[in-house]
Order: structure tokens, then C-alpha cells, then sequence
């Protein structure tokens, strides 16, 4: 008898921290590699938001809190909500988890039946196609490319949607390729949408990271959809609070409510003391980060662009470019030929120790990830490193 369920026997382990792990181990063993392969912010947490954390283990508030999270964190989430995206929320439409990854966890096990079918453009996040087998339901990924910036166009969605879809997904920006909906582009796919059942799950925990456009959410595009819209955000990435775990949903009533069950029985209460954290951080919103992340991206994307093999779109938001690496496949390094981002990615790291994820692991063979949440030094020293890695190719 197989020890094992089949729901984890099949599922893929995760790229992203696969390649972190072999990352680590090089830097233990006192290599000096540049970690591009995983997505956290190289910042602390705002300090208001560190001290509010003490604070509440200093005051004993270290007891469970309701499982949906406390009633002044949903609260601030919905003011917050109401004040820079212009949705109108109540706190019990509020549901706090742990990390955003935990809150789309929580919606696919709330909304899918073995069979339904979720619509996932590719590029996508590692983790959305195995959460969406595990809740018994079946990817359905939509292609795009550099000819489309990585979005899925009206058409694409059209063509993919039947009686089987329970969801689309939208991440924007994105995660791996920084694109960005604008306000009209989520209109269009909204009026797609206006003649189908499905939920619209809506990612946006990079919503602060946009650099030269407007984000909008996409209730705040299709008002008319806000009854079948999930919405999904968090402290991770905009407030540097990756080890906090704290993510939120904002949903219809109902589906709200059944969330908060679910999590009762599964996890209960998010950490008591990160949601104190989480309160003070909504109010310190600190743009230095977001400044220097602009420019890094400006740096990095120049510097690619200028390697020859090489072509990398400028993203507009998050903090990763996504290069083409394809113009190099059946080339050889040594006596090595690369045949597919895998084998540039695990060249990269062992000749050059950059460390970058390959597309692969995101539904596009033909790229590679880097993250540029690392210093300006770094950025700089990884272009260096990845020129000198083209110039031995032939």
C-alpha cells in the first residue's frame, strides 16, 4: 500500500525553492553567489510596524484572535481598500490568513469540485497550478508571450472558457513577468466575463511595486463583477513582511464566511502579534524601497538588453524581468550544449553563481526569472557576470 496520498505523490516541488536551497549551499560553503531566484524584498519591515509586533507580545495580546483575523485588521484592510482602490468592503467581507499563498489556498479548496476547471495565463506563479490540483481541479493555462506583454487578451479568454470553468485567475502585476493590466485591458476581460458564471480570483500582492503606470484592481475596473471577484493582496512584498505571513481576502459575503470556516478548521487564527504589525504597516508605506526598486529594474533591463543572445522586456511592476534566453539553446559552454532554460539556469549558477529560476518552472521554456529585489551592487555585478557567461558560448 502506498504510504502516501496521490494528491501528494504528484505534486512538483517548487522550483523557486529548489533553486534557493542549492543557492544557500553555496553560500555556506563561502561561494560568492547573487541570489536572483527567489522573490523577498531586500528591506526590513517598516519600523512601525516591527515595534507594533512587540508591542502586542509585550502586552500579552499572544491569545487566539477570531479565525478570519482581528476585528482592527479587517477593518484597516477595508478602510485601506475603500481609500486607495475605491471598494466598499465590510470588515466581515475580510478575511486574514497566513501569507497571500494561504489565502489562495483557502479559495480553491472553498470554490472547486473535482473537474471544474480554472483558467490560468502562463507565465504563471509557481504555486497556482498545484493548489489547484490539490483542491481537485484542473489548470486550464492560456499562453502568452512578448508579443502580448505577457497578458491574455480578450479573444484568448474567450476561446478558453466553457461550462466547465469555475475561475480565472489574473496576477497583476505579475509573477515572473512584472506585467501590468491597465484599467482598460481589465474592462475588456470583464466584459468577457459578463457573460459567464466563473469567479474571478484577482492576485494583486504586487500592487504597490508599479513603476511609470496606474494600477487597478480589477473590481475597481468591473464594478459589476465585484460579487464574483476575489480579491487577493498581502504584506510580503510591499512592506518587506515576507516572515510575518499575512495575507488577506476580500470577497462576497458568502464566500467570505465560508473561508473563515474553512481556516477555522484548518490553520485557525493568523499569528495574533503579525496582525498588530499588519494594522501599523498599512499606515507606513515607506516609497524608498519602491524607488530603488525602479532602479534596479531600469539597470538590469539596460544591461541585458545589451548582452548579445539576450532580449528582456521592461516590466512595469513587481521586481523581476523575465528574459528570452531561447536565441542561445544549441549552443555550447565547454563541452556542455544548452538545450533548454534548466540547462542555462544550472550553467549560470555553477560557472557564474547567479542564481536565476528557470522558465520551466513557470510554463515558459523559453525564459528565465531574475529577481531583482538584491542590491544596485549586486545588479550590476550579475550583469557583469552573465555577459562574461554569453561571451564564452559558441
Amino acid at each position: 500500500m502506498n504510504r502516501l496520498s496521490l494528491r501528494v505523490s504528484q505534486l512538483t516541488p517548487s522550483a523557486t525553492m529548489s533553486v534557493d536551497a542549492k543557492t544557500k549551499s553555496l553560500l555556506q560553503a563561502g561561494q560568492p553567489v547573487i541570489n536572483m531566484s527567489v522573490g523577498e524584498p531586500d528591506f526590513d519591515t517598516p519600523t512601525a510596524a516591527s515595534l507594533a509586533g512587540i508591542r502586542a507580545i509585550a502586552n500579552g495580546k499572544t491569545r487566539y484572535t477570531a479565525a478570519a483575523g482581528t476585528p482592527e485588521l479587517r477593518q484597516a484592510i477595508a478602510k485601506k481598500l475603500q481609500t486607495e482602490n475605491h471598494l466598499t468592503y465590510t470588515p466581515e467581507q475580510i478575511v486574514v490568513s497566513n501569507g497571500a499563498k494561504h489565502t489562495l489556498f483557502n479559495i480553491f479548496l472553498a470554490i472547486l469540485n473535482p473537474g471544474d476547471e480554472v483558467i490560468v495565463p502562463t507565465p504563471y506563479w509557481v504555486s497556482y497550478p498545484e493548489q489547484i490540483r490539490l483542491a481537485g481541479g484542473i489548470p486550464v493555462f492560456v499562453k502568452t508571450d512578448e508579443s502580448s506583454g505577457f497578458k491574455m487578451t480578450p479573444q484568448q479568454l474567450q476561446a478558453a472558457l466553457n461550462e466547465k470553468t469555475k475561475a480565472v485567475l489574473l496576477n497583476s502585476p505579475c509573477n515572473p513577468t512584472g506585467s501590468v493590466y491597465s484599467r482598460n485591458e481589465l474592462a475588456l476581460l470583464g466584459e468577457i466575463l459578463e457573460n459567464h458564471t466563473a469567479w474571478i480570483v484577482s492576485d494583486e500582492i504586487y500592487e504597490k511595486l508599479v513603476y511609470n503606470v496606474a494600477f487597478t484592481s480589477f473590481a475597481e475596473a468591473c464594478p459589476q463583477l465585484i460579487d464574483r471577484t476575489l480579491l487577493v493582496n498581502g504584506f510580503s512584498k510591499a512592506f518587506a513582511m515576507t516572515g510575518w505571513r499575512l495575507g488577506y481576502l476580500a470577497a462576497p459575503p458568502d464566500l467570505a464566511k465560508a473561508v473563515a470556516s474553512l481556516q477555522s478548521h484548518g490553520t485557525g487564527s493568523p499569528s495574533t502579534m503579525s496582525q498588530a504589525a499588519g494594522v501599523a504597516a498599512l499606515q507606513s508605506l515607506d516609497t524608498t524601497m519602491i524607488q530603488a526598486f525602479h532602479a534596479r529594474r531600469d539597470c538590469l533591463v539596460k544591461g541585458l538588453n545589451q548582452i548579445s543572445g539576450l532580449s528582456c522586456l521592461n516590466p512595469e511592476g513587481a521586481f523581476y524581468v523575465f528574459p528570452n534566453v531561447s536565441a542561445v539553446f544549441g549552443k555550447r559552454y565547454e563541452n556542455r550544449i544548452i538545450e533548454t532554460a534548466v540547462d542555462y539556469a544550472e550553467l549560470l549558477l555553477e560557472k557564474q553563481l547567479v542564481a536565476a529560476v528557470p522558465g520551466e518552472a513557470f510554463g515558459a521554456p523559453n525564459n528565465i526569472r531574475l529577481s531583482y529585489a538584491v542590491s544596485m551592487q549586486d545588479v550590476e555585478e550579475a550583469v557583469r557576470r552573465i555577459a562574461a557567461f554569453h561571451n564564452m558560448l559558441n
